[in-house]
């Protein structure tokens, strides 16, 4: 019972060992993964009929252990060529050599299968006597000895591939390498001792080895790959952001530019298209007297001008964005609590600017316009109207010099 109980201890070992690999949590981390999941799988499978023919011999259960060991048998070839394959696809190297390798796999399978079967007629393979005693025969010696040299072969190649490589992946590779070694260590005593599950036990052990220093190593390496990509990526966030504020920023004023302005009329054209929007307003500003005073002063204190018409607009509407749409031209869209006091706040900055107009400091002609839902308005009209409000008042601005 010792036996069956250590097949039974395998198989819930690599059931929670490689609980990640079979529920999909390592995918394109780790290649081959695949591959490997239908290695694993046959490896259990052949566990089970190790843990089933330990209970069989030791009750003596001839028909039962003749159908469980050709069944071993049969498995044992799967789990060789599952290997090969594995072995093959990880290591990702297309030479002669690793398609010879693909191909004993498969030479060896169907040879394992066929003897298997014919077993079933002569035995060539095992047999079993009538008191229930498992015998080995001269074929399960050869089909070993195959074994040994499949696995030899596939630790040698996989021993080149690694001397080739570096760091994390020469590790990897090598430790496929120790697979192959551990595993023709455990058929080599199996030849020797066989009612001992030693066959078993080297895919336990070569098994666990592969999950911490291959599976486990390719998902490190897989995050750590991971986090760089997203710095990078979050640097470009940064780096993309950066430029559209600057796209976005008038450099002279800090407030927003001609080019947020154009985005933003697109924003409430559409939802002027959609009907989703009940009513804001638009105001446009306009610096009077700035080509005198580049002229006469430099363009240096016309920006200064600039720069103090934006101030004056700014303190006014403070909860309204405000762009620099041309040298001196400012529009403000208004909406909530600026749009509700509209009137007074323009009507503040009107008596400002008369007060300007009498000492001489910056004068900034203005004009409003209101949107009011389904009134047939588009931006476009509420803008000329605010626009054709603008150029009166700065008629009467003149007048009062």
């Amino acid at each position: 019972m010792t036996y069956s109980a250590f097949g039974l201890l395998a198989v819930i070992i690599h059931l929670i060992v490689n609980y990640d690999v079979f529920h999909k949590r390592v995918g394109s981390s780790f290649p081959a993964v695949k591959r490997y999941r239908g290695f694993l799988i046959s490896v259990i499978a052949f566990h089970i009929t190790d843990a089933f023919w330990g209970f069989f011999h030791s009750h003596h259960l001839s028909t039962l252990l003749f159908i469980d060991t050709t069944a071993y048998f049969f498995i044992m070839g799967l789990t060789v060529l599952f290997w090969t394959f594995f072995v093959v696809h990880y290591l990702e190297e297309k030479t002669f050599f690793c398609t010879a390798i693909n191909y004993i796999g498969r030479l060896f399978f169907m040879l394992q299968a066929g003897t298997v079967l014919a077993n079933i007629f002569a035995p060539i393979v095992f047999h079993i006597d009538e008191a229930g005693e498992y015998h080995p025969d001269v074929v399960r010696y050869a089909l070993f000895i195959f074994q040994i040299f499949i696995l030899l072969n596939a630790s040698i190649y996989s021993f080149v591939i690694a001397a080739k490589s570096e760091g994390s992946k020469k590790r990897r590779h090598l430790t496929v390498s120790f697979f192959g070694i551990a595993m023709i260590c455990a058929i080599a005593a199996q030849l020797f001792f066989t009612l001992l599950p030693l066959y078993s036990i080297g895919y336990l052990i070569g098994c666990c080895v592969l999950h911490t220093f291959v599976v486990e190593d390719e998902r490190a390496e897989n995050i750590s790959a991971l986090k760089e990509s997203l710095g990078r990526e979050a640097m470009q966030i940064e780096e993309l952001g950066a430029t559209r504020t600057l796209a976005y920023t008038d450099p002279l004023t800090g407030v927003k530019s001609k080019r947020a302005y154009i985005d933003i009329r697109k924003q409430y054209e559409q939802k002027i298209a959609d009907n989703t929007i009940k009513e804001f307003a638009i105001a446009v500003f306009d610096v009077n007297g700035l080509k005198e005073v580049n002229d006469n002063f430099g363009h240096d204190v016309g920006d200064q001008h600039i720069i103090g018409a934006c101030n004056l607009i700014c303190n006014i509407l403070k909860h309204s964005p405000v762009f620099r749409i041309g040298g001196d031209e400012f529009v403000a869209i208004l909406e909530g609590s600026d749009f509700e006091e509209r009137r007074a706040l323009i009507s503040d900055f009107n008596s400002q600017i008369e007060e300007n107009t009498r000492t001489n400091k910056v004068v900034v002609s203005v004009g409003l316009s209101a949107y009011k839902q389904n009134a047939g308005a588009t931006f476009a009209s509420v803008f000329k109207q605010a626009d054709e409000n603008m150029y009166k008042r700065k008629a009467i601005l003149k007048e009062m010099k």
